[in-house]
């Protein structure tokens, strides 16, 4: 399986690490990965991509990764602005891909990607990371099994502190012609694919939106990220938002509120959900990602929440440590995307988040947008054969 690459920051380093990875825990996949091309636009960078990752060659034209024809599948890794042009692109090449979210800084943009690959007839995948977790497959077994009753409500909170430094500096994520929304777009689309595929597609919702910090310094492109702060600097204005709270009601009928912050000062990357139902409810932190906290009605008594671990029994968490108690990562959830995304490119099920996925939780980030300014609620438009919460995803 030949792999091109597009874009060779931290991303594109742990997708290269993924691809590189299948062959070693999913050896019934009959798959070997060869790391045949990678873009960038920085030449130190392709020469990282060659001596350290393992690429054979390396271009500053992302176009000639698409045109190569050796290439089987690539992965777009690129700032959020790009995605579409790249993705288009990947699919009028008649490459499948593997792209980070969102796929487009509108729904606009992520339903003329989805179109695209539609009429090239390509295997898509989108980097929903937080829907691998073993402790999220089980949870979702548990809701499909009935095992929560009725579904009544959910609340999820994303809450990073990546952009709590009021001097943080201001990178293309806080520009929206580069980035689109703000914490809508980046942590938001996360947990509206999360309450998909847990719980069913979203049909409504009304929301409320703030920026904390109206001014940041500016940053040259490409200079440093948005990690970097700058003392004394030139500011300018903030495009986009730091908060977002959204009620929401789900087409299966539950209700639930979801937030998502960037500047929230202590929650590092606690990005939590939790699901009540008529019989019990289960509650997970991505902060600690190998536990589930999970209470069940018992012989007509309810039990306080117990603390499970991941184990053979939770997803393919036993294809990563050999009991409870050992703990997966981040990289390990890329790695089991990264097989999905293969296994569906060679004609197996399709188990993973596609381009669909990413137009339907765009979907829900621009009516919130709309929703945040008029200040009613907006509907969700749906999307057929997404891997929403009780669709047959084999058969997509």
């Amino acid at each position: 399986m030949n792999v091109g690459l597009i874009s060779v920051g931290w991303m594109g380093k742990v997708h290269t690490r993924a691809y590189s990875a299948v062959p070693q825990l999913y050896p019934e996949l009959g798959v070997k990965t060869r790391l045949l091309q990678a873009a960038d636009t920085s030449h130190e960078r392709i020469q990282y991509d060659i001596d350290v990752l393992g690429y054979e060659t390396g271009t500053t034209d992302y176009r000639d990764v698409l045109k190569n024809p050796g290439i089987d599948v690539v992965s777009i890794c690129a700032p959020n602005f790009l995605h579409a042009e790249m993705g288009k692109a990947a699919a009028e090449a008649g490459k499948s891909f593997w792209i980070e979210k969102p796929v487009g800084r509108s729904a606009e943009e992520t339903l003329e990607v989805a179109n695209a690959a539609s009429r090239a007839g390509v295997t898509t995948a989108v980097g929903f990371n937080y829907r691998s977790a073993p402790a999220i497959e089980y949870a979702r077994n548990l809701i499909a099994e009935g095992k929560l009753g009725t579904i009544t409500n959910v609340h999820g909170a994303f809450f990073a502190d990546y952009s709590s430094e009021p001097n943080g500096a201001l990178s293309w994520r806080f520009i929206r012609d580069l980035a689109g929304s703000g914490v809508l777009g980046d942590l938001m689309g996360h947990l509206a694919d999360l309450a998909h595929y847990l719980v069913g597609p979203i049909k409504e919702v009304s929301a409320l939106t703030k920026t904390v910090y109206t001014e940041r310094p500016k940053l040259p492109m490409g200079s440093a990220t948005h990690f970097a702060v700058i003392e004394n600097g030139e500011m300018a204005p903030v495009e986009n938002e730091d908060y977002a709270a959204l009620l929401v009601n789900f087409a299966g009928g539950a209700v639930g509120t979801l937030e998502a912050s960037r500047v929230s000062v202590g929650p590092r990357a606690e990005y939590s959900i939790e699901i009540y139902g008529t019989e019990g409810s289960l509650r997970w932190d991505f902060q600690r990602m190998n536990e589930l906290k999970l209470a069940l009605r018992s012989a007509g008594a309810t039990i306080g929440c117990t603390t499970i671990y991941a184990g053979s029994e939770f997803g393919d968490f036993s294809r990563f440590q050999p009991g409870a108690g050992t703990s997966m990562g981040y990289d390990d959830l890329k790695v089991i995307e990264a097989y999905k995304f293969l296994k569906a490119f060679t004609g197996g099920e399709q188990l993973h988040a596609d381009v669909r996925d990413a137009l339907l939780a765009n979907r829900v980030v621009s009516a919130a947008e709309k929703s945040s300014e008029t200040r009613l609620w907006e509907p969700v438009e749906p999307v057929t054969g997404t891997s929403s919460a009780g669709a047959d995803i084999s058969t997509r």
